[in-house]
C-alpha cells in the first residue's frame, strides 16, 4: 500500500482458541511483523474496543490481568470483564476509524482512533489513543493500557477515582456466566 501499511488478512483462530475474531485485517506499519498468535490477540483487543465482548475473547486474558485507561484501573477478571461489557452497554455504535500496529514487541503497541456514540443521545466522540498490550509467559494478555493522547492520568486523586470506577462498574454491568448467556447477549446486540 502507498501508506506504508501492510494489511494482514485471515488470522482466524490460533492454538485452539475459539474467539470469533471480527477484526482480522491487522494494519502493521512497515517493518513490524506480528506472529500469528499476536495477530489473534490484537484482533481480539480491537474487537473489544469496537464493542464486541465475548467470553471467548476474554479467555485470551489472564484471570489476573489489568486494564487501564483514563477512567479506570481494573485488576482481575471480574473488573476488566465488566469494563468491556459496560462499554457496549453505554455506546452504540462504536466504530474504529483507524488503527496501526507500531510495535510487535512487549508490549505490542497500536495507534487507535475510535468513535464512540452514546446510546439514546446519539452524541459521538472520537478518541485517539495508544494501546499497549502486554503478553504473559502463558501467551495470554496480562495488561492492556488505553492511553488517550498517549497519556494516563497521574496523581493520588486520579488513581483513587480510577480504582473506584473499577470496583463499582461490576456492580451494575452484567457479565455472562456461561456460553449460553454470552450467546444470548450477543444475539441481543446483533453481533
Amino acid at each position: 500500500m502507498s501508506t506504508g501499511m501492510n494489511a494482514q488478512r485471515g488470522i482466524g483462530n490460533v492454538g485452539g482458541d475459539t474467539a470469533p475474531i471480527k477484526n482480522t485485517n491487522i494494519n502493521e506499519v512497515t517493518g513490524v511483523a506480528l506472529s500469528p498468535r499476536q495477530k489473534v490477540l490484537v484482533g481480539s483487543v480491537l474487537d473489544l474496543f469496537e464493542g464486541y465482548p465475548s467470553l471467548s475473547h476474554l479467555s485470551l486474558w489472564s484471570k489476573s490481568a489489568t486494564f487501564n485507561d483514563p477512567l479506570t484501573a481494573a485488576t482481575g477478571y471480574d473488573a476488566f470483564a465488566a469494563q468491556w461489557y459496560g462499554l457496549v452497554a453505554l455506546f452504540h455504535p462504536i466504530k474504529i476509524q483507524s488503527h496501526s500496529v507500531t510495535s510487535a514487541g512487549d508490549p505490542i503497541e497500536i495507534k487507535l482512533s475510535n468513535k464512540y456514540t452514546l446510546k439514546g443521545i446519539g452524541m459521538s466522540q472520537t478518541i485517539d489513543s495508544v494501546v499497549r498490550i502486554h503478553i504473559g509467559s502463558d501467551d495470554k494478555i496480562e495488561k492492556v493500557e488505553d492511553r488517550w493522547n498517549n497519556k494516563l492520568p497521574e496523581g493520588a486523586v486520579a488513581e483513587a477515582f480510577r480504582k473506584l470506577n473499577a470496583k463499582t462498574v461490576p456492580l451494575f454491568v452484567k457479565v455472562p456466566k456461561n456460553e449460553e448467556e454470552d450467546a444470548e447477549m450477543r444475539r441481543g446486540r446483533g453481533d
